[in-house]
């Protein structure tokens, strides 16, 4: 398991942004759980696509962009804050690799000229965002191939983090999470603007493999 310096979920500028802990590391065993189902997910999901470009919209601290890199695969990781950036660059050096992938860019700048990429893939990003329906225009318009895209499932994220104490008095909202869906209503969304190919539900999150329309 790739060890990452971290963000702490704060940017220059207050904002919230990468992750409030190292969830990828994490030794407590529910969340080991939970974090083995997802990367699962989103790694067989990501496989579609094993010679082409990927771009990581919202790349964080680089976990999955540096594991695709390493893989030997073309990769291309933005992500609107500058710290984080600077953080995902220090870790690929740490872990030998190349940290220019690393580019700090906010999704609504993306442009299909400089940014489409065969594969891309924008997780626990929409949740964050103001304009959602704005970004998802923007992942269509640099989508060549397939789209991957997750976010936390509600209302079972809440609840989670209520059940273990976090959060109560947002009802346990996680910091940042300005948009919420269910299975459901995220299919409905991403539907707008792409053909849904496959769904996977690992406890707590939805993750779609999608093509544009």
């Amino acid at each position: 398991m790739m060890s990452l310096e971290i963000s702490k979920g704060l940017t220059e500028d207050g904002i919230v942004a990468g992750n409030n802990f190292d969830k990828y590391a994490s030794k407590n065993p529910i969340v080991r759980w939970m974090m083995t189902g997802f990367e699962e997910a989103i790694a067989d999901l990501t496989a579609v696509d094993t010679i082409g470009s990927i771009h990581e919209v919202g790349c964080g601290e680089g976990f999955w962009s540096l594991r695709w890199q390493k893989d030997g695969r073309q990769v291309k990781g933005t992500d609107f804050s500058g710290e984080v950036i600077k953080i995902a660059r220090s870790n690929a050096q740490r872990a030998g690799q190349a940290p220019d992938i690393f580019q700090q860019r906010s999704i609504y700048d993306l442009t299909a000229e400089h940014d489409a990429a065969d594969l891309v893939v924008c997780c626990e990003v929409l949740e964050h965002l103001e304009d959602p329906r704005k970004a998802l225009d923007i992942l269509h318009s640099i989508t060549k191939g397939h789209l991957v895209v997750s976010v936390p499932r509600e209302p079972i994220w809440r609840a989670l983090n209520m059940a273990r104490l976090s959060y109560i008095r947002d009802l346990g909202n996680t910091p940042g999470h300005i948009q919420h869906w269910s299975a459901t209503g995220i299919k409905n969304f991403v539907s707008e603007r792409f053909h849904i190919l496959e769904v996977r539900k690992p406890l707590p999150w939805t993750a779609l493999l999608c093509k544009p329309r």
